[in-house]
Order: structure tokens, then C-alpha cells, then sequence
């Protein structure tokens, strides 16, 4: 049950952001730790760059967290045992079971909760003293600048690039410092933004890179310990900043590479005099449309990508009927070979759109080999059949267009579509018994 406190800066269980905002109250001014305190923060309070002024600090502090995933989880985690005075969690997903390998906040009694709400009940659980504030919403244009402008820190635990061209840009209109970190695969990077005339994120990257190149969790993996690392050490940058230790990453960037168990750091360019949101004469001066800036929507599961027209794609319904008619044709996975471990089709031949892209010649020539048998039990008078498929549907409609593009024996009388949806969508719409990752 949230504190009367925090009922007012609930932003979306009856209240939107701009509510929230004008309701939101202050954290009282402390000037002593109470018995229970000293007791709690009693391992941290005899260090000399903290002691009770530092804990002070952290509990008169606010900080936004934006996703409770994998790395907002361990991040309000050590900030609710630090005493951090109030944590605001933005979300709008829900828990799924793939989310517990590496979002440790959430419970397989919590499968289906709303992943504000199911964050904040295990951090009152943790440090009943910290008001958790849960905001169920899209962080949004028309939500971002409100709620950042009632917390002291701003931490970006998102995964997509809309989400963190929003972030910087209401931080740097509302003078907030930036905690941002990001992790994939093995490998994680922690920054702090717009703090003590650092740089902003568009100061380093003015431009966002071609959505078909951004590749997220869902789409690349990742080791769950490895967030687990990049949003503990944004933790401690955002421990730093409330209490007044340290020096803080605002003038370089931490690389983590957790396959050789490195760091390093990367010293930064300064803040940019011609930045467009913080420069000396900014153009941005209020929050845009970054799905449309960033040509990718503002969410942190697959992409998906139009690159095929309408017939030159099937559905997995289409293809359940080719298989029932037993049509003769090729089915191609271009998925990498360690997802095909995971699971495949039967009747797939696996062909790695990385070896497509790379034009392997040996992997070409099995390919065609495959299709010059099968054409032989057809009328070759027609253009032989050929289905691509991947897990989602995105790297299928890729290896189309490699595929029409070789000029190879064997290819050139040939019909390639891809299959909508994937692997996933077969797993959803036909076979409910095959396996989702």
C-alpha cells in the first residue's frame, strides 16, 4: 500500500504524469538519523566519504528510474538499501517468464504483474523507510518532461534508441543529471549526462543510427549477470552524485567486457557548443516524436522491419497449408546456428544469413544443390518454390533480397518469399508445443 506521500505522485493509476506532477510533495528536510537508521546504514555510515551527512543527502534524494528490467531492477535494488529517500519506477510492460534470468526484482508469483507495481512491492519488502513510487505508463512527450522535473536523478534502464534521445533531451530542458547505461550480449557501457558541464548524449551522438542496425536483448541475448554489473555501477554513480562523493563518469565512459572480464574507460569530448539540445544556441527546446526521429518505435522488443511487399510474403498459415499439400519446396532458417540448436523445423536446412551476407561460396553451393535435387522431382517449367524463415521475421525478409540478388547456378529459376512472424509466429498460431525463447 503506497504512503500518503507517494499516493500523490502515482502517475497512472487514476492520475497522468501532469498530475503527478503538480501534486508531487518535497521529501522532508532531515537533519538527523534516527536508532533504526544508524542500525540499518551502519555499515556505510563509518565511511568517511559518506558518514551521516552523505546518508542524509541520500535520503532527502529522489531519483527516476526509466525500466524495471534488467538493469532498473538491480539499480532501485542497491538504491532502496542505500536509503536513496524516494525512487520513482516507470514501466509499462508486464513480467514474463524470460524477463527472471536477469530482472531480479520480479517473482514467478508475479508472472502477468505490472512491472512498476510487482518492483515496488519487492522494494518495500527490502527498505519500507524509501516511498517506491510506481508509474504504469509510456514514458512519452507528453509525460517525460513531467515526471523527470520531480526527481533530483534521472537513470535511463531502457533499451531502445527513442526512449534514450527522450530521456536526454527532458533531462538537459529540466537541468537533471543523466545516469544511462546499456548492456547486450556480454558487454555494457555506463555514462552520466548533462552533469557538471559534461556532455549530453546528443552531444555524443547527434544523429541515431539506421533502426536496422540497433540490435536489443530479445534480438542479440544477453547474459543476465552482465546487466546485473552495468546497473549495480549505475547504482553507485547515482549514490555518488545524491551524496556528494567521488568523482562521477561524466567525463568519460566505463566499458565492460564480461567475456574477458575487463573494464576500461574511454575519455569523452566535451560538451558540444553546437548541440542542438544543450549547446549554446539550442533548436530543441521541446520534446519531439523520437520514434519518428529514431525511425524505430520506443520499445525495447523486436523490431519490426518492412523491407518485402505483400507478395513476396506468406503467412505461417500459408505455409501450414504448403506442408499439409506436400508442395515441394525448400524451407531455408537463416537463423544463427546457435538458435538453431535452440529448436527448427524439421524440414529446414539451415543457411546462416551471415554466410548469405558474406556470399560463402560453400554454403551457396549446398544451398543450390539442395534446390537443384528438389526442382527434379517437379515440373521445371515453374519457378522452384523457396520459403526463408528466422525467428520473428525481420532477418527472413534480408535474406530474400540476398537470395534474388545472386547471380548463381542453380538460383536463378527460383521463387523466394519469407515467412511473417517466424519461427514465433508458428509457435503462437500452429504449434502451440514448439518452443518460444
Amino acid at each position: 500500500m503506497a504512503t500518503a506521500g507517494e499516493e500523490n505522485l502515482v502517475g497512472d493509476g487514476g492520475r497522468d504524469a501532469a498530475e503527478a506532477a503538480a501534486t508531487a510533495t518535497p521529501l522532508p528536510l532531515r537533519t538527523e538519523l534516527s536508532r533504526l537508521d544508524i542500525q540499518r546504514y551502519s555499515r556505510q555510515l563509518v565511511l568517511p566519504e559518506l558518514g551521516v551527512r552523505g546518508q542524509l543527502r541520500l535520503s532527502g534524494c529522489s531519483v527516476l528510474v526509466v525500466g524495471c528490467g534488467g538493469l532498473g531492477c538491480p539499480l532501485a535494488l542497491y538504491l532502496a538499501s542505500a536509503g536513496v529517500g524516494r525512487l520513482g519506477l516507470v514501466d509499462h510492460d508486464v513480467v514474463e517468464l524470460n524477463n527472471l534470468h536477469r530482472q531480479v526484482l520480479h517473482r514467478e508469483s508475479r508472472l502477468g504483474s505490472p512491472k512498476a507495481q510487482s518492483a515496488a512491492a519487492a522494494l518495500r519488502e527490502l527498505n519500507s523507510t524509501v516511498q517506491c513510487v510506481p508509474h504504469e505508463l509510456v514514458l512519452s512527450p507528453t509525460t517525460a518532461l513531467q515526471l523527470v522535473s520531480i526527481y533530483d536523478i534521472i537513470a535511463d534502464c531502457s533499451d531502445n534508441m527513442p526512449t534514450r534521445y527522450l530521456v536526454n533531451d527532458a533531462c538537459v530542458l529540466a537541468g537533471k543529471p543523466l545516469v544511462s547505461a546499456s548492456a547486450l550480449r556480454l558487454e555494457g557501457q555506463l555514462v552520466v549526462y548533462n552533469y557538471q558541464g559534461g556532455p549530453c548524449y546528443r552531444c555524443l551522438f547527434p544523429k541515431p543510427p539506421p533502426p536496422e542496425t540497433v540490435t536489443n536483448c530479445a534480438d542479440g541475448g544477453v547474459l543476465g549477470v552482465v546487466p546485473g554489473i552495468l546497473g549495480s555501477l549505475q547504482a553507485l554513480e547515482v549514490l555518488k552524485i545524491a551524496s556528494g562523493m567521488g568523482t562521477p563518469l561524466n567525463r568519460s565512459m566505463l566499458l565492460f567486457d564480461g567475456l574477458e572480464g575487463r573494464f576500461r574507460h574511454i575519455k569523452l569530448r566535451p560538451r558540444n557548443p553546437d548541440c542542438l539540445v544543450c549547446g549554446d544556441h539550442p533548436s530543441v527546446t521541446a520534446l519531439q516524436d523520437y520514434e519518428i526521429f529514431c525511425g524505430s518505435l520506443a520499445t525495447d522488443k523486436c523490431r519490426t522491419l518492412h523491407l518485402l511487399r505483400s507478395e513476396e510474403r506468406i503467412s505461417v498459415e500459408e505455409y501450414k497449408n504448403i506442408l499439409d499439400s506436400k508442395v515441394v519446396h525448400i524451407l531455408v532458417d537463416v537463423r544463427p546456428l546457435v538458435e538453431v540448436d535452440i529448436c527448427r523445423l524439421p524440414q529446414s536446412l539451415s543457411v546462416p544469413l551471415s554466410k548469405l551476407e558474406g556470399k560463402d561460396e560453400e554454403c551457396l553451393k549446398s544451398l543450390c544443390q539442395r534446390i537443384c535435387e528438389a526442382k527434379q522431382k517437379t515440373n521445371g517449367n515453374v519457378a522452384f518454390p523457396v520459403y526463408v524463415v528466422c525467428k520473428l521475421g525481420n532477418d527472413s525478409q534480408k535474406a530474400v533480397r540476398l537470395l534474388q540478388g545472386l547471380s548463381h547456378d542453380g538460383l536463378e529459376l527460383i521463387s523466394v518469399k519469407d515467412i511473417r512472424g517466424g519461427l514465433m509466429a508458428w509457435a503462437n498460431k500452429i504449434d502451440q508445443e514448439f518452443p518460444q525463447y
